[in-house]
């Protein structure tokens, strides 16, 4: 797992977790642990994804179980910075729709789809 990082930012309106490298079966457990502790409530968490140039099946499924787990519980979860091939994903599978995207990769506030 060369060049794979996760980082927290956690800000009062809600959290900012960066994620670089591929997001893959390897690299999930790792994102998924970082996110497990996040008390989630009303809050909005930001997944930047602008450092993931890959993401497979496991990355799609991580993405879904965190979708119901925030969405869930009264937050809000926005995927920020997609890049070409995790996106491509979410448009083969034809889960784009049930994200909220955004370009922009930092802060907490914006989304376009």
């Amino acid at each position: 797992m060369p060049d794979f990082t996760v980082t927290a930012l956690h800000h009062l309106e809600g959290t900012v977790i960066a994620v670089t490298g591929e997001l893959d079966i390897h690299t999930c457990p790792r994102v998924e642990r970082a996110t497990a502790v996040l008390p989630v409530g009303d809050k909005t968490l930001r997944l930047d994804l602008s450092g993931v140039s890959f993401m497979d099946s496991m990355g799609l499924n991580l993405l879904l179980r965190l979708r119901n787990r925030i969405h869930g519980s009264g937050g809000h979860l926005v995927l920020a910075g997609l890049q070409a091939q995790p996106c491509a994903v979410l448009r083969l599978t034809e889960t784009y729709a049930l994200f909220d995207i955004t370009c922009a990769a930092d802060g907490l506030t914006g989304s376009a789809r």
